[in-house]
């Protein structure tokens, strides 16, 4: 992870693809979140992930580069992935990539 001094960086996939399967409000929540919560995170924007199927996509990164890309976040599961991951340390399995592919 780049110089931070958070625990995770929080990346929201903002393509086009992104955004027409609801990114934007996912991202706002996420900020809205984070500085109501005082999570220790840095909330971030890139383009294309490359998975549209699965937009909107969230990956989170901890300081040791290790990643966890959730699917199909709304806002709520945005909340949710916040609460648990960034605040507990906890991956939320039932929102990853990987529980699509069960």
């Amino acid at each position: 992870m780049r110089d931070s001094d958070k625990d995770y960086r929080v990346v929201v996939g903002m393509a086009t693809c992104g955004i027409a399967a609801g990114a934007r409000p996912v991202l706002n929540r996420l900020v809205e979140e984070t500085s109501k919560n005082n999570y220790s995170c840095v909330v971030t924007q890139t383009g294309c992930i490359g998975l549209c199927v699965y937009e909107p996509i969230v990956e989170v990164f901890d300081k040791d580069g290790n990643k966890a890309t959730y699917v199909h976040v709304d806002p709520e599961k945005a909340a949710v992935i916040l609460r648990r991951h960034i605040g507990n340390g906890e991956i939320v399995e039932e929102y990853t990539i990987d529980s699509m592919k069960k």
